[in-house]
Formats: structure tokens, C-alpha cells, sequence
């Protein structure tokens, strides 16, 4: 073996999540294998910093919405002479591209028709049709495992670089917060989908309780599609305390460096909550249509809050019923006294209720 090529996920989440399969085929091969990461623009950023792989691949893709370019991707498989593939997406056109570039080990679940494709195949868990709640991070795990890694503890790592930090130094600058003063940050972003949002009204009054009765300063954090959203949020708290990154390039490595400064972390079940269980940051994690058990992370300090309401989790990118309670009802005052919790304050008080997914975090509220 001298070359492993790896298939990354498509979700900045996912992408994190995969860092300690990452760091178990590291640990298994040492730096006799060269690794190989394929992945979109968005996801090498997300690793950018950390020697998870030696180097990246752009996806060959092509098409509306782009898929990959199975052609492309094996005549680079074959003219690089890549001896396996670890496909941590669940895509044919990547096991088809494998195989027809003739690497001899492509190892992958086997999902969507490929399993012929693979020399090493694992099933995904499920009960009947329906597919069993497991987190991606044991999913990637299990592969690296089955060929030949000997995982330890999962723990997601991530870093930053330099020009990242640079980055961060400016945006504090900007917004007035002073070196080594770390807000608390809202993350209020949904790429998935609407469904996955908390409110900008009640994005705004948390972030002027917190300025106002925790005295933190607080930093609206979204994705390069959502800055006006954050804008909103930011001015609407009505606190000069309260700041959006404006005219900052939100880009994902500054996204990474904010978190990473970050005294609390407050987020959707969106990529930059998991950017805070990289970095040991607390984080208040707030689910509606998603189940906790696809994205547990293991992270010793996260409170993850959920309305109890039947129709959750469903999974939808939009509210299938047009009500969205699973986030708007979830209110203001019990996610500021879940921040207080993380920041030690008096008054903070621990949401109670059953645990739905690691033992290290505490959900609010009975699961429907």
C-alpha cells in the first residue's frame, strides 16, 4: 500500500465527524501510505490545519446539481496507481470509479445497488427497511476498522491555519472585542434547511440576555448565504455588545477560528456545532427535525435542548406541517439558563430529562 484514497463526506458536519476514522487510518498506516482526500472545496477547508490526509483532491463533478464525474475520478485513481479507496459516502459513482480504475481494495457500506462494487463491504445497521440512528462518527469508524485500523477513543479534532487566525484577529478588531476576550457565539445557520432554524426574534433576545444579564459580549455567527439574517439578529438585539461579523469574509476557516474563541457555543444542528466539540468549546445544541443519535459527537460539554412534540424528529429540510414548533417553541428563557449552565454562572440551571444519545449530554424535556 502506498497510496489509500478517501472519499469524504458532502456535510461540513459529517466532515468533522469522520476526523477520528482520519485519525485511525493515520495511526495505521504512518506516514509510509500517503492519504489522499476527495472532497468538495468546503470540506477541504473544514480539515485545513490539521494533518488528517496529505493532501486533497477536488471531486470531479459535473451536472445540475453536480454529481461526480465517476469517468474523471477513475482515470485519476488509475493515473495516480492508488492502491485503495475508503468511501465514507454512500455514492455509486465513487465505488464505480474505483473499480473501473482498477484499484485492488475499495471499501465502503454497501448501499445504493454497489455492493458488488466493493472488496470489503460492510451493512449498515437497520431494522427491516428502515435504517437504524447511528452516529456517522462510529459509522466512519467501523470502516477504517475493517481494514486493519485499531481505533481508540473517538475524539473529533480539527485546527486552523495562520491565515485563519489572521482572519479572526481582524474580525475582532472590527467588532470591537478586545484580544483574548472570548463571546459568547450564536450560530445561526441551516444550509439543510429551513426546518432546522430557531427564529431570529428568539436568536435576538437570547443574544440581549446574554449581554445584558450574563454581561458577555455575543458574536452572530452564519453561514456566507445567511449574513444578512445575522445582521438582523445582531441589530435587533438592540445592545452594543451584540455584533455580526459584518464585512467579514464568513468563510469556513474564519467560522473554525471564531468557534474556537468562542466561551459558549449556541447552535442549530448545523457544521459549526461541531466545529465547538473539535476545540473543547461548550455548546448548547438546539434539534427539531434531526434525531441527536445521527450527529452525537461524545462531547463532555454539550447541553442539547429539544421541544418534547410528536412529529419530531422528521428529518425535513421544511416544516411538513407548517407550524415549525419544534424550534419556535423552544423558548428563550430555557436556552439562556442552559448558557448560563455552561458558563458556571449563578442561576444557570441544567435542562432535566432523558438522555437520548450519549451519556455526556443532557437533552430538556421528555423525547416524544
Amino acid at each position: 500500500m502506498r497510496r489509500l484514497a478517501i472519499f469524504l463526506p458532502n456535510w461540513v458536519g459529517d466532515a468533522v465527524m469522520a476526523t477520528p476514522a482520519l485519525a485511525a487510518l493515520r495511526r495505521r498506516y504512518g506516514d509510509a501510505v500517503e492519504l489522499i482526500g476527495i472532497a468538495r472545496p468546503t470540506i477541504a477547508d473544514v480539515l485545513a490545519g490539521a494533518r488528517h490526509v496529505d493532501r486533497f483532491w477536488p471531486r470531479d463533478e459535473r451536472g445540475t446539481p453536480p454529481s461526480l464525474d465517476w469517468r474523471a475520478c477513475a482515470r485519476r485513481l488509475r493515473a495516480a496507481r492508488v492502491d485503495g479507496t475508503v468511501h465514507f459516502t454512500n455514492d455509486f459513482a465513487s465505488a464505480l470509479a474505483a473499480r473501473f480504475a482498477g484499484v485492488p481494495l475499495i471499501a465502503g457500506y454497501a448501499r445504493n445497488h454497489r455492493g458488488f462494487l466493493l472488496t470489503v463491504r460492510l451493512e449498515a445497521p437497520r431494522r427491516g427497511r428502515r435504517w437504524l440512528p447511528v452516529s456517522a462518527m462510529d459509522y466512519y469508524l467501523r470502516l477504517a476498522q475493517a481494514i486493519g485500523a485499531d481505533p481508540a477513543a473517538p475524539r473529533v479534532d480539527l485546527g486552523t491555519t495562520p491565515a485563519d487566525e489572521a482572519d479572526a484577529d481582524r474580525a475582532w478588531a472590527t467588532i470591537g472585542l478586545a484580544v483574548g476576550e472570548r463571546p459568547v457565539v450564536i450560530n445561526s445557520s441551516g444550509a439543510f434547511g429551513s426546518a432546522k432554524l430557531w427564529p431570529e426574534a428568539s436568536c435576538s433576545a437570547l443574544a440581549a440576555k446574554v449581554a445584558r444579564g450574563l454581561r458577555r459580549p455575543v458574536v452572530v455567527l452564519a453561514g456566507p448565504a445567511e449574513h444578512d439574517r445575522a445582521r438582523r439578529i445582531a441589530a435587533a438585539a438592540g445592545h452594543p455588545r451584540v455584533a455580526a461579523l459584518d464585512g467579514a469574509p464568513l468563510s469556513i476557516g474564519l467560522s473554525k477560528a471564531v468557534v474556537r474563541r468562542a466561551c459558549v457555543l449556541v447552535s442549530t444542528d448545523s457544521g459549526p456545532r461541531h466545529f465547538g466539540a473539535a476545540f473543547g468549546v461548550p455548546v448548547v445544541a438546539l434539534f427539531g427535525p434531526t434525531d441527536p443519535a445521527w450527529s452525537d459527537t461524545r462531547h463532555a460539554h454539550e447541553i442539547r435542548l429539544a421541544h418534547p412534540i410528536a412529529c419530531r424528529p422528521c428529518a425535513a429540510r421544511e416544516c411538513p406541517l407548517g407550524h415549525h414548533d419544534c424550534m419556535r417553541k423552544l423558548s428563550v428563557d430555557e436556552v439562556a439558563a442552559a448558557v448560563a449552565s455552561a458558563l458556571g454562572e449563578p442561576g444557570g440551571q441544567e435542562p432535566a430529562g432523558e438522555n437520548p444519545g450519549s451519556m455526556r449530554t443532557i437533552p430538556i424535556g421528555a423525547r416524544a
